[in-house]
């Protein structure tokens, strides 16, 4: 029999080919009807391929189980693939020839998320169907996709007095999770998954393979007395990992209804989210006088072009050379007001209330905006 039902219910389908192989597989229907239709059109399309040499026809779930299957264990962020395939029950039964750029943008349209989340769905379904062109013969030609705009956000940190805030009405595990992300910056994957394997309490450090890291890179970071205690009061709660959930079971993932509790009932941006963590013990280090080379190394970032974007925080190095321009203008620009009325060395505050008062006479900060000069 070709078409049989099991004790669920539903009917699977066996096709024996002239070459006697068998193709089996699940119709997904209780249906009788639906299933013989399936059947016979299954049939038929598989000996246009071996009679006709039609290339065969795929399925979109076909195309993301293979995504799956050849991503695991190598692409970091694989867990973020499939919460998103999940996402897109669309595409489910659709065959990959009949997706196109319309039926793409208008079932991304639908989300109600933002632009960058919009892109990472995107980004996704190309990645998939370029897959399809180029590695699995699957598919003819791949729908050219753009991105939507993203804005550029600022970069969000927090000041010490608002990340005690957030710890005290974050729930417990999550609240140690936390702190110990605000003591250490690493990445949120990083702590998820930490192992006690990976500590080492005598020498103080704790270590990643390069498969733990985003860098590709090994890690090994230093652990500070915050890092120490939040750690030890970890103990004794589970043989393997280090942090656990309410239920005493390892974190899989952050629980976002509880993270935007803490954060509102805390006072702060809605849009804060946990990467900005790693932001703010960056951010903290930066204004403490830590080098962006030294940043670089304890944070695990690829390079320094990567770690400039918390160079704006500390702009003290820069005010020697700054400084610079004062030689040059008292030697000789002696018409300036600085040069005129005022000696060598710092200036004091008198000098300075001078300066202003000499400043508020001159057309620049009249407060009529027309004002010109007069010779």
């Amino acid at each position: 029999m070709s078409l049989y039902q099991r004790e669920n219910g539903v009917w699977y389908y066996s096709i024996t080919l002239q070459s006697g192989k068998r193709i089996r597989g699940s119709t997904r229907t209780k249906d009788r009807k639906l299933a013989e239709e399936l059947h016979d059109k299954l049939k038929y399309e598989t000996w246009r391929q071996i009679n006709l040499d039609e290339k065969p026809k795929y399925l979109w779930d076909e195309a993301a189980l293979r995504w799956i299957k050849e991503k695991k264990g190598i692409k970091k962020s694989i867990k973020d693939d499939i919460c998103r395939l999940r996402q897109l029950q669309e595409l489910r039964g659709i065959y990959i020839h009949l997706i196109d750029k319309q039926m793409i943008m208008s079932i991304i349209n639908q989300k109600d998320i933002s632009n960058g989340t919009k892109n990472r769905y995107i980004a996704l379904i190309r990645s998939i169907l370029n897959a399809c062109v180029q590695d699995w013969d699957m598919l003819e030609q791949a729908p050219k996709l753009k991105l939507f705009k993203e804005p550029k956000h600022r970069m969000k940190w927090l000041r010490p007095a608002e990340a005690k805030r957030l710890l005290n009405n974050l729930v417990p595990y999550m609240a140690a999770m936390a702190e110990y992300d605000l003591a250490t910056g690493l990445r949120q994957r990083n702590i998820f998954d930490l192992r006690w394997s990976q500590i080492d309490f005598l020498k103080r450090t704790c270590e990643y393979y390069p498969e733990d890291m985003k860098s590709d890179k090994p890690l090994v970071i230093p652990l500070n007395d915050t890092a120490i205690k939040i750690l030890v009061k970890q103990l004794g709660k589970h043989d393997e990992y280090v942090f656990l959930n309410s239920r005493h079971k390892p974190v899989k993932s952050l629980n976002y209804k509880l993270w935007r509790i803490g954060v509102a009932n805390a006072g702060i941006d809605e849009d804060f989210n946990w990467h900005d963590l790693r932001h703010t013990w960056a951010s903290w280090l930066v204004q403490d006088g830590v080098s962006l080379y030294a940043l670089k190394e304890m944070g695990g970032w690829k390079s320094l072009e990567m770690v400039q974007r918390y160079a704006h925080l500390a702009p003290e190095h820069l005010i020697q050379h700054a400084s610079k321009i004062d030689n040059i203008m008292a030697n000789e620009c002696h018409s300036f007001v600085t040069g005129a009325s005022l000696g060598g060395g710092n200036i004091t505050l008198d000098q300075m209330r001078k300066i202003l008062k000499n400043m508020e006479e001159k057309w620049w900060v009249v407060s009529d905006s027309n004002a010109r000069p007069t010779d």
